[in-house]
């Protein structure tokens, strides 16, 4: 019994679906025309479906047994101001992530399987808000799951195109939710106020001077501000902000929120201010299964030769991918880096790649399943 891969079958596949994919583009919890197609490629192609009434999604399964072996993709678009106004756009290649997931499904229904083994694929909403994985998981999707492997498209800078890696390093990200409450004063009676202004500018440049180990990659900034009214002539009293905070490694993650707090604490003490924090969306880094990353190795190595396999990519960018593994820790996960020349940039509005690699990641994904079923290597 072994792997067959028809590339020539594939591709024309592949094309179709990915210029229906990129031509639907929704955002998080709005991916319902997606959802659709979907649902109807999997039925035709034999899977039976899995939706939801209360959020979008679809989940195909094929065969029985106790063994589960799982593909996962992303749906969502990002919007974008463009010349045309506010426009929803795949910027992050979940378009082609679906395409070649989706391609995967219908060579692997046409394999020959342990009877022992069943595959299920996902496409998971909302990844770029930070919630799909955690709603899936909250149903129960990935309770009988062994093992699951994703992918993600990588930008020039990370991974040449013809490359793949078996492994994407994820960094946790975090958004701190701040709000300041100082005093309002007139003007011209500064002394009289708290300025909300002048502490939020202080925090920042504070921030800035905190320092660690310089082998661990970690950024803070502050990305949202808001503060004042109308009236240009008043000290504001109230400012809300927001922090987005990233760090390789989900225990420096906990170190670098707990002295962002500790350092506002003292801030507001000097000012006589208030300053309160919510967390926001918290994404885990990824913890990669080594088993699951020889499996994936094995993939790319046997589809794209031993030369174009790449060492695991690192990457300050967050996935909600890694809550799987996260909070359902007997998961044997790691997700497939696919190079394909993408530029300017993941997250970019004019964000391009070169689509002949998408039928590599296919057979890579495919084959990566068929291995896990089939106990190889």
């Amino acid at each position: 019994m072994g792997f067959i891969f028809d590339r020539q079958r594939w591709q024309p596949y592949l094309e179709q679906a990915f210029d229906q994919l990129h031509a639907m583009p929704e955002p998080a919890w709005q991916e319902n025309k997606t959802t659709l197609f979907l649902q109807q490629q999997l039925r035709e192609l034999g899977y039976q479906t899995i939706t939801f009434p209360d959020c979008t999604g679809v989940i195909g399964v094929l065969g029985d047994g106790p063994c589960t072996v799982a593909l996962r993709a992303d749906m969502d678009a990002l919007c974008h101001r463009t010349e045309k106004g506010d426009e929803f756009i795949h910027s992050c290649g979940h378009d082609a992530h679906m395409a070649m997931v989706l391609t995967a499904a219908a060579a692997l229904r046409k394999m020959p399987r342990p009877k022992n083994c069943r595959v299920k694929v996902i496409f998971q909403p909302a990844e770029e808000t930070g919630e799909g994985a955690l709603r899936l998981i909250e149903k129960g999707a990935l309770d009988d799951v062994d093992f699951l492997f994703g992918v993600h498209l990588r930008p020039i800078q990370e991974l040449p195109g013809g490359l793949a890696a078996p492994a994407i390093q994820n960094g946790a990200a975090c958004l701190l939710h701040g709000e300041i409450k100082g005093l309002s004063a007139h003007g011209a009676r500064p002394h009289l106020g708290i300025n909300v202004i002048e502490v939020a500018a202080m925090l920042v440049q504070m921030i800035h001077g905190l320092h660690w180990n310089p082998l661990q990659p970690a950024s803070i900034k502050m990305t949202r501000l808001w503060a004042g009214g109308e009236a240009a002539n008043i000290i504001p009293d109230h400012a809300a902000f927001t922090l987005d905070v990233r760090a390789q490694t989900n225990r420096h993650m906990n170190e670098l929120v707990t002295a962002v707090e500790q350092l506002a604490a003292g801030l507001a003490g000097v000012y006589g201010a208030e300053i309160r924090f919510t967390k926001g969306v918290e994404t885990p880094a990824a913890e990669v299964s080594p088993q699951a990353m020889e499996i994936l190795s094995r993939a790319i190595t046997d589809t794209i030769s031993g030369k174009n396999l790449a060492p695991p990519v690192m990457t300050p960018g967050a996935e909600d991918f890694h809550y799987y593994t996260r909070l359902r820790p007997g998961i044997k996960a790691t997700m497939l880096g696919l190079g394909c020349r993408l530029e300017p940039g993941l997250h970019h509005p004019d964000m391009r790649f070169e689509r002949q690699y998408l039928l590599d990641g296919s057979e890579i994904l495919a084959r990566a399943v068929w291995y896990a079923c089939t106990g190889t290597p």
